[in-house]
């Protein structure tokens, strides 16, 4: 197969689109916490919302996550420890990646699109989520190298940076609307809204393509 003459360039959001992170997140907090009040879409809203407030300034990564789940102790029904809190923290490379996504990546690198991951969490961690998931990449921009998290523009900034790729080139592959699909439509970089969890879009959001998995956008995009 060919790739799509529009594009050269493939930019992910990795835990969420790539890395089922609401799996992830509702696994490791039962781990590290027992039994909660919420679970599955609920839960993940909730874990969401908690995040977002402690994204509004930079700090590494590992302790937004602390810092959300103990700030999440009324929300979930039990006491949340600091041990604990750290335990889910050191956990993220461990959460699975979604069963297309090894595959998309290899076929995406094989039709010759450039892949890099644009991802608010610190180097190591996903530096550790692509080696044990064995995902196969180009490149990544972190939270860490830009020193804040998307939804501001630090991420494609750096991006278009370093790869000279041109707006026109890049499709941004994402399942947050709020962190990827409306910053890259206020920056005119056309969006793939992958919606992992049946969710809702907002008015006024218009993505470029959407799908419900990483096997429909390769159909698209051939």
């Amino acid at each position: 197969m060919r790739k799509s003459p529009m594009f050269t360039h493939l930019t992910f959001d990795c835990y969420g689109t790539l890395i089922d992170w609401r799996a992830g997140i509702e696994s490791e907090l039962v781990s590290a916490l027992g039994d909660m009040k919420l679970s599955g879409q609920t839960l993940l809203a909730a874990y969401v919302e908690a995040e977002k407030s402690q994204e509004s300034d930079y700090r590494r990564y590992r302790e937004v996550l602390r810092r959300t789940v103990v700030s999440m102790s009324g929300t979930l029904g039990v006491a949340v420890t600091d041990a604990a809190a750290r335990r889910f923290a050191g956990s993220v490379p461990k959460w699975p990646a979604f069963p297309d996504t090894a595959k998309f990546l290899r076929d995406m690198g094989s039709r010759g699109f450039k892949r890099y991951i644009l991802s608010n969490v610190d180097n190591d961690i996903l530096e550790e989520t692509l080696r044990r998931q064995g995902l196969e990449v180009d490149g990544f921009v972190t939270a860490e190298e830009v020193g804040s998290y998307k939804p501001n523009p630090g991420h494609w900034e750096e991006f278009f940076k370093r790869t000279g790729a041109k707006r026109g080139e890049l499709l941004h592959v994402a399942q947050s609307v709020y962190h990827d699909i409306i910053p890259a439509q206020s920056m005119g970089i056309a969006s793939a809204w992958v919606n992992r969890y049946d969710e809702k879009l907002g008015l006024g959001v218009e993505p470029s393509f959407i799908c419900d998995s990483l096997e429909n956008l390769a159909l698209l995009l051939t």
